[in-house]
């Protein structure tokens, strides 16, 4: 593991107590500034193209009470979102991010409509390795059994944050699924199918299998449906969670994106076993995830480390963002042996190429 320091070197105790302040407070501060953005105060302050408005002006509209706009404003200008100049509110540069950043927003939404409520039960979670703070969308023993049944606002939240992590890599990776010529490519984890569906256009002659739960496979069955590329994918209906369940066999190539941080080191060996089996005699295992311990910026690696609280409280209890050497080791002692590592793909992924050991 790389040393790694988030804050100043040299740091006095009232800047770390003023730190600490910070996340005492941290909850009250996203509400207020989500607020500010959701009903449009960020915007009505970005509209005056940098001249900002007063209290009484944005009153004056009749959006917001005096009262709202204290309360919400000044927590904002606690939080640097905002500054006040001549008694006037003005948007600041991370007022701006929350306005215009795609990644920041869909984080924001992830967030409050996923993991908000659940994320009180975190200290439960965390003792017993079960995801208690679920009971806030449903009933299911983990996230994945309720995916496709998940309650709005969470269920396009959930869907946004997966799939803008992803779609910005599966461009880019394409070309490395495809350097070996692989007739035959699973796709482990296969979700809602994006990755199946840019696979199949992209090359021709692949066969495709893809490998889920029942009711993900039912949406991605559709979605290469309406893609026009169904005819070349088959659909295998697998409870990856028991170890007893086999992988269909003699497979050119084996894919997994934003998967094994689905499940606890055990389970993860459990599959990487599987996987290895699956292999044809000159098979390869490409998994692409998001590794904190490979960021080039700090702010890649805080998101990463700060998501993992979501496995524990929401998802399934005992998984997480891993280091990329947590998968290595599992991968060598399932027989496997590292080929190649590839990072920068994306927003933040990098891509492991593994074979079978001796090969």
């Amino acid at each position: 593991m790389l040393d790694k320091k988030f804050s100043p070197e040299r740091q006095s105790a009232f800047a770390a107590r003023f730190e600490a302040q910070k996340i005492a407070f941290g909850p009250v501060v996203f509400q207020c500034v989500r607020y500010a953005w959701k009903r449009g105060m960020l915007q009505a302050l970005s509209d005056t193209g940098g001249t900002g408005l007063t209290i009484a002006e944005l009153a004056a509209t009749g959006r917001w009470t005096e009262y709202v706009l204290k309360v919400v404003l000044e927590t904002c200008l606690s939080a640097g979102v905002v500054y006040l100049s001549a008694g006037r509110y003005v948007i600041d540069k991370t007022g701006y991010c929350v306005l215009t950043d795609a990644i920041t927003q869909i984080n924001l939404d992830f967030n409050h409509d996923v993991c908000y409520e659940g994320l009180f039960r975190l200290d439960e979670s965390l003792d017993q390795e079960k995801p208690l703070g679920l009971t806030a969308l449903g009933d299911w023993p983990t996230l994945y059994q309720g995916l496709s049944q998940l309650p709005e606002p969470a269920k396009t939240s959930w869907f946004a944050f997966d799939h803008h992590y992803s779609d910005t890599s599966f461009p880019d990776i394409l070309p490395d699924v495809f350097a070996t010529a692989p007739r035959r490519l699973m796709d482990i984890g296969a979700n809602t199918g994006k990755f199946s569906c840019a696979a199949l256009a992209y090359n021709p002659s692949v066969e495709m299998h893809l490998v889920d739960l029942p009711k993900q496979l039912t949406v991605a069955e559709e979605n290469l449906r309406k893609a026009g590329v169904v005819e070349r994918a088959h659909f295998h209906p697998v409870d990856l969670l028991d170890a007893e369940m086999a992988l269909p066999a003699n497979m050119d190539m084996i894919w997994m994106s934003q998967f094994l941080s689905c499940f606890s080191e055990p389970a993860i060996a459990s599959i990487l076993q599987r996987a290895a089996a699956a292999l044809s005699p000159q098979g390869q295992l490409l998994i692409m995830d998001t590794f904190w311990d490979r960021q080039r910026y700090d702010i890649a690696a805080f998101c990463l480390i700060n998501t993992s609280p979501y496995f524990t409280s929401m998802a399934s209890g005992n998984s997480k963002i891993y280091e990329s050497n947590d998968y290595i080791r599992l991968a060598e002692a399932a027989g496997l042996q590292l080929l190649t590592t590839r990072d920068d793909i994306g927003y933040c992924h990098s891509l492991l190429r593994f074979t079978r050991a001796g090969q």
